[in-house]
């Protein structure tokens, strides 16, 4: 707009005398130290009074809502017992480490290799049963997270369309607490 405003300012300077340049100058310096200051030009304003935006934080949602607690919770609850039994592995395996290296110097040449291939083949089962714990413990993870991911969208969409807002945004790098709506957000899931 104040391009447009300046162009025409411009073209008609061209065609006018002296005087009347400086005329115009003025009135477009007048009109660039408005918007400088913040004094809506008419679209402007119309445009600053007509958009309402919010900001909703997920990692919050996703942290302190009440279904995000409970879908730890479950998920803990789910993956304890195979918790404890990879802590009971990493332990037998820890006691048959220290076993050997006590054990070592007094068996035979055979013996050690033995007892090393057991150790080795402990550490890797350990291994792998670490690394499937994990992937799935994401997955379900995941799975939960997106359940509330679903239900935060539609309370979104409901406060925006009851409060009118024109846009919400959900990653931001700085954000006015005046537009944060996640406390609602939060409070429409349950807390």
């Amino acid at each position: 707009m104040k391009f447009t405003i300046e162009h025409r300012l411009t073209a008609l300077a061209q065609g006018m005398g002296q005087s009347a340049r400086a005329v115009l100058l003025a009135a477009s310096l007048g009109v660039a130290a408005m918007a400088f200051v913040g004094v809506p030009v008419p679209a402007q304003a119309q445009a600053q009074q007509g958009t309402k935006i919010g900001f909703v934080s997920t990692e919050r949602i996703l942290r302190d809502s009440k279904p995000a607690k409970a879908a730890q919770a479950k998920i803990e609850s789910e993956f304890n017992r195979r918790d404890q039994e990879l802590q009971t592995l990493a332990n037998n395996l820890r006691n048959q480490a220290q076993k050997f290296d006590k054990d070592a110097p007094v068996l035979s040449e055979s013996e050690r290799i033995k007892r090393q291939r057991q150790l080795a083949d402990l550490d890797s089962d350990l291994q792998r049963k670490r690394r499937e714990f994990q992937e799935d413990f994401n997955r379900r993870r995941n799975e939960e997270f997106s359940k509330i991911i679903e239900m935060a969208d539609a309370a979104i969409k409901k406060i925006a369309e009851t409060e009118g807002y024109d846009l919400i945004l959900q990653d931001a790098v700085t954000v006015s607490p005046r537009v944060d709506i996640t406390d609602q957000v939060m409070k429409a899931l349950g807390g």
